[in-house]
């Protein structure tokens, strides 16, 4: 029996490497050839590996969170029978190419060190002071106890240290850390995030919302339903008045290459909705929002944050955005400081609603309350735009029938 190769397959258009997510398959495993072998992740998505040939996999090249260039060695397979491979399907990018016969050894796993406990007399304590002496960093074998049949005590370990001798600390094994290597998406996030927040210097502006009437709206228009079934949130309404704020100030719809120093301002205003899931935050996007109404909004918000949380979303849904809204929701604090999702410029949060008091008409009045809690590229915004940008999204939200005037 031969054993061939199979490489990492281009698994779209412009990628060059892929990270490796996770491994279907072991050493021993056999397969066919539509089995899948492996999840990659490129910087556009998550993509499966299947197998183009049957047989029986004799090694792994590569450990979850390795980055792996296009056309790499990925996996070997020990064919059956004496049928060559067939050849990939180039119209199947996901599928992984077949290449020339290799002998590739197995993957075998390392043998794991083990600690070499020495046999010897154990000192006598109550757990009371054998917890204390762990933290202290006493060896009980050290100390000479005093209680019944040679029991170490408080006072002896009081002793010991009186006696001016240094300990170093030692961590008990039930509280030894558990080190788990980041990978995947998580990592993705990590980078993604201290590049922005090294990159651009952030602004923040910080203003609060009042909504009695955009509440009596939503009720309102919530009670009498829609067709779609779709329910209003605060952030549909959010989403209108960044359309309308960005026709009067489209610079802040915009992407800004630092290295080339260009700066891109989008006609058409693609909101990204980050979003919370199993795997991390996502930003799905609510594309030509500009073009939307506002139960056609709440309905997409629903739908890519829902594909986004249980992993259907595809690669469309998750680019293109020009700015981001982001909110959490009951838990959204009083102020939060948004990090900018590059390349955009800007990026607007929304914290919890909760009633507050409110000097109105010589009178304390209590209202429903929220935050709005953005951040600005100020290589780009300067902190006179933020404020006036943010101050017409408050308008417009306070006075939400201004929202329609268009439509």
């Amino acid at each position: 029996m031969s054993v061939f190769g199979v490489k990492l397959p281009d698994v779209g258009e412009g990628v060059a490497e892929a990270e490796l997510i996770s491994w279907h398959v072991q050493v021993g495993d056999r397969v066919t050839a539509e089995s899948v072998l492996a999840e990659v992740m490129t910087d556009k998505a998550t993509v499966e590996i299947s197998s183009p040939v049957a047989g029986v996999v004799t090694a792994l090249h590569g450990e979850p969170g390795d980055t792996l260039a296009v056309g790499a060695a990925f996996v070997s397979v020990e064919l059956e029978g004496s049928a060559p491979a067939p050849a990939p399907a180039p119209e199947s990018p996901p599928a992984a190419e077949a290449v020339e016969p290799v002998a590739a050894p197995s993957r075998t796993p390392e043998s794991e060190a083990r600690p070499v406990r020495t046999s010897g007399p154990r000192a006598t304590a109550a757990p009371a002071v054998r917890a204390r002496a762990r933290r202290l960093g006493i060896d009980l074998a050290t100390v000479s106890g005093s209680g019944p049949d040679g029991r170490v005590t408080h006072a002896d370990l009081d002793r010991q240290l009186a006696g001016g001798v240094a300990h170093t600390p030692m961590a008990a094994a039930d509280d030894a850390p558990h080190m788990e290597k980041v990978i995947g998406l998580r990592r993705r996030i990590a980078e993604r995030l201290t590049s922005s927040w090294t990159e651009i210097p952030h602004i923040t502006y910080v203003e609060s919302v009042d909504a009695v009437e955009l509440e009596k709206l939503r009720s309102e228009l919530n009670g009498r339903g829609h067709p779609s079934g779709a329910r209003l949130t605060i952030l549909p309404f959010l989403v209108r008045a960044l359309v309308v704020a960005c026709e009067e100030q489209p610079r802040l719809n915009a992407h800004y290459d630092g290295a080339a120093q260009e700066l891109s301002v989008f006609p058409s205003v693609h909101v990204g909705i980050a979003t919370q899931t199993p795997d991390g935050l996502m930003v799905p996007v609510v594309h030509h929002a500009e073009a939307r109404g506002l139960w056609d909004i709440a309905a997409e918000i629903a739908r890519v944050s829902t594909a986004a949380r249980e992993g259907r979303a595809t690669v469309k849904e998750l680019t293109g955005s020009t700015i981001t809204i982001t909110s959490l929701g009951a838990l959204g604090g009083v102020a939060t400081t948004p990090i900018i999702n590059q390349p955009e410029v800007a990026i607007v949060g929304v914290n919890k609603m909760e009633t507050r008091p409110v000097w109105r008409n010589g009178a304390w009045e209590a209202r429903p309350q929220f935050n709005l809690s953005s951040s600005f590229d100020h290589r780009i915004v300067d902190g006179w735009d933020a404020a006036t940008f943010i101050q017409r999204v408050k308008a417009l939200l306070e006075m939400p029938a201004l929202l329609f005037l268009d439509e």
